[in-house]
């Protein structure tokens, strides 16, 4: 009988030559049942090893960390994300955005007749915002960073201080239901954690390769978001871990 480690360096093995498995056929090449291929699929999955598909599981795909790059990842999931946050956008609100491609076909979709004002941080949205009329586009400033397309630092974080919002719409790096909301960058989360504080509401966007992961600077809690959109279906399995909390899931 094959330890569970020793599964886990097969599996493993064949996402590396095959990119992607179904969990039948680990099943046969294993000898073991589809319910204990889903169990290592799994683990594997929350520990950022590999990812997930319908009957199976592909190799992990590194989101791309220049923006430019980005814009052309995983477009459907920003897409079904954009639409979803449609419902939560309000004649009158004000609202802070922060950086992220998500957030861009977040803004890109909203009518165009609405009326905010929005304030951020995100570079990419300003040419964005000229065919919005009726939207007061309030920019933050700081220091400039290409990689993310976003200003930072201490000038921005004063700035965010400045306000009050009733909602921030908050693209993600990591989101995990135990070590909450995290960021690859100290600057861009110490933006986020700001906004955080500054809105009635969090609202996080975050692409199902964005789920059950961790970077190293910490934003907030899970119990500090009101809402997460995921491109999921929200009543996905994969998202029972979020659920029985103080959270809508859309």
């Amino acid at each position: 009988m094959m330890l569970k480690e020793e599964r886990f360096e097969v599996i493993l093995r064949e996402l590396e030559s095959r990119r992607k498995v179904k969990f039948e056929e680990l099943a046969i090449l294993l000898a073991v049942s589809e319910d204990t291929i889903r169990r290592d699929i799994d683990l594997l999955y929350r520990n950022g090893l590999l990812s997930k598909t319908r009957g199976g599981a592909m190799l992990r795909e590194k989101d791309p960390l220049n923006f430019q790059d980005r814009q052309s990842f995983l477009t459907k999931e920003k897409d079904v994300i954009a639409l979803k946050v449609q419902q939560f956008l309000k004649d009158g609100m004000t609202v802070f955005v922060d950086g992220g491609t998500t957030i861009w076909a977040a803004v890109n979709a909203m009518p165009l007749d609405i009326r905010l004002r929005m304030i951020t941080n995100n570079f990419s949205i300003v040419p964005l915002i000229e065919k919005f009329k009726n939207v007061e586009l309030i920019f933050l400033g700081g220091n400039y960073q290409p990689d993310l397309a976003v200003t930072s630092g201490i000038t921005t974080c004063a700035e965010v201080a400045k306000y009050n919002a009733d909602i921030f719409i908050m693209g993600t790096c990591a989101v995990d239901p135990v070590l909450g909301v995290s960021a690859i960058s100290a600057t861009d989360g110490e933006t986020k954690k700001m906004m955080v504080q500054c809105a009635r509401k969090t609202i996080a966007l975050a692409s199902r390769n964005k789920l059950y992961q961790s970077e190293l600077f910490r934003v907030c809690n899970i119990e500090g978001l009101k809402v997460l959109i995921t491109d999921l279906d929200s009543n996905d399995p994969e998202l029972n871990p979020f659920r029985n909390r103080d959270l809508q899931i859309v």
